[in-house]
């Protein structure tokens, strides 16, 4: 006799909440299911009522997954992967089905950056599938609290004021170093850093630590760049330096990957430290893809 009453979950409700999430439409996952948008529609209450929480918002004509729907949806897909597995292997199939890792990026950090930290993920011994989101910090680390991530990378620690408990270890560390086209760096490069006095500039915004980093610097030295652009996305922000619109700001940590893929010039070194961070809600990281990043980015990128 068990001790108290066992909660079952339905499946079929599952599977119908699945589907709609999947779609972004109760219509379309009845198309799929072969059985009309009522029925899907009934089943998706059930499971909200068995599940006590809403899962699903409208986001216009298209369905929106709350926090709660993203934590169950990511529950199906672990769920009905796990079943669809099972029967290719009874079926005498390989599937060879590879481990998830989903990581929230901070929309600040570098994308070389962000791809020389995942990179070892790809090169264990077991398969690894990586799902990357790309976010502002306050929202990956709401998502990371509800477990829809794994990890997120981020240029400062999860600050005191975040309501969330997590864990932030530091990856390493880098110089900061200065870029532009071949003619802004020849006009800029002497008389470095000085020559940065009133040269056109693109700046990530305020709410990043490169950000705060480089604007206390300029005050210190009594420099004043005239800041043409700032951006949120540094990829995009990269985009605009290759086209010449002014200097910018990357880690020294991929100062060759920055100068051949942009088309760019060092102009010079700046004595800033730039710190990199994978925040977990776990004390000890314990994921085999989150443990080769860490030891990856300690040894060899930020040495």
């Amino acid at each position: 006799m068990y001790g108290a009453a066992m909660e079952w979950l339905n499946y079929h409700h599952l599977r119908y909440f699945w589907a709609a999430a999947r779609e972004g439409s109760v219509t379309r996952a009845g198309e799929k299911l072969h059985i009309s948008q009522p029925a899907v529609s009934t089943q998706i209450r059930g499971l909200e009522q068995a599940l006590g929480e809403r899962l699903f918002t409208r986001s216009g004509r298209a369905l929106a997954l709350t926090e709660a729907g993203r934590v169950v949806y990511r529950y199906a897909e672990e769920i009905f992967g796990l079943g669809t597995e099972l029967m290719e292997t009874l079926k005498g199939r390989p599937t060879g089905r590879p481990a998830r890792l989903t990581v929230g990026i901070v929309n600040v950090i570098p994308k070389l950056i962000a791809y020389r930290l995942l990179e070892p993920a790809f090169k264990l011994p077991e398969r690894v599938r990586v799902e990357c989101r790309e976010d502002r910090p306050e929202r990956l680390l709401a998502e990371l609290a509800t477990h829809g991530l794994d990890l997120v990378l981020a240029d400062a620690p999860a600050g005191a004021s975040v309501r969330v408990r997590a864990y932030s270890h530091l990856l390493g560390e880098c110089g900061v170093s200065i870029f532009g086209v071949e003619r802004l760096s020849k006009a800029h490069r002497r008389g470095f850093p000085r020559s940065l006095d009133g040269a056109p500039f693109l700046l990530p915004t305020a709410d990043s630590t490169l950000r705060r980093l480089l604007d206390d610097w300029f005050e210190a030295q009594g420099i004043r760049p005239r800041i043409v652009g700032e951006f949120e996305d540094s990829a995009l922000l990269k985009v605009f330096g290759q086209s010449g619109a002014g200097l910018f700001a990357m880690p020294s940590a991929i100062d060759a990957e920055v100068r051949s893929q942009y088309e760019v010039r060092l102009v010079g070194r700046v004595e800033l430290r730039e710190r990199f961070y994978a925040i977990t809600v776990e004390r000890k990281l314990k994921h085999p893809a989150v443990v080769a990043i860490s030891g990856a980015a300690r040894r060899e990128l930020f040495v």
